[in-house]
């Protein structure tokens, strides 16, 4: 099964994909979709064709995505949500299944500890994913969350896309 993990952010969108057979996991490929600066709908246009050609390139079975937190900056909140909804629709768009998680949750399947750090994570995505070249932050938060993911999924049946 190829899962699809996605950080997101409307400036760097993380992505990860593994491959999970089992309890056994395989790194596939990490990546950022970067949208710049500019026009708020331009910029959600790039991140959405920047990842829809990743799911064309890569095809994974299903994703998933971080849940956003709302923070004290309510407009970088609401234009975080917009980026989170470019997340949602593209995967949507394959027919796949989305998956959706507390960044607490990832981090406590992934980390053990519900409020790990960006190193710890990292360390452990490296642990789990060994010789992996985690492009940067973003990309190995996509990354733990397609171990959430696939930890979650565990041994059940998936609805592929027909």
């Amino acid at each position: 099964m190829r899962v699809l993990g996605i950080d997101p952010g409307l400036r760097r969108l993380g992505w990860g994909i593994i491959e999970a057979e089992g309890s056994r996991l395989r790194h596939v490929a990490n990546g950022v979709c970067e949208s710049g600066t500019g026009e708020l709908a331009v910029r959600l246009l790039s991140i959405h064709r920047q990842l829809t050609e990743v799911l064309r390139q890569y095809a994974p079975d299903v994703a998933a995505v971080e849940q956003t937190f709302v923070n004290k900056d309510a407009a970088g909140t609401l234009k975080l949500g917009q980026a989170r909804g470019i997340a949602l629709l593209v995967p949507a768009q394959f027919g796949l299944e989305v998956g959706e998680y507390a960044p607490n949750s990832v981090k406590k399947t992934v980390v053990g500890v519900g409020h790990a750090d960006k190193r710890q994570v990292d360390h452990m995505v490296k642990m789990q994913l060994p010789g992996v070249q985690i492009v940067g932050p973003d990309a190995a938060d996509a990354l733990a969350i397609a171990i959430c993911h696939s930890r979650h999924l565990g041994g059940r049946e998936l609805r592929i896309r027909a």
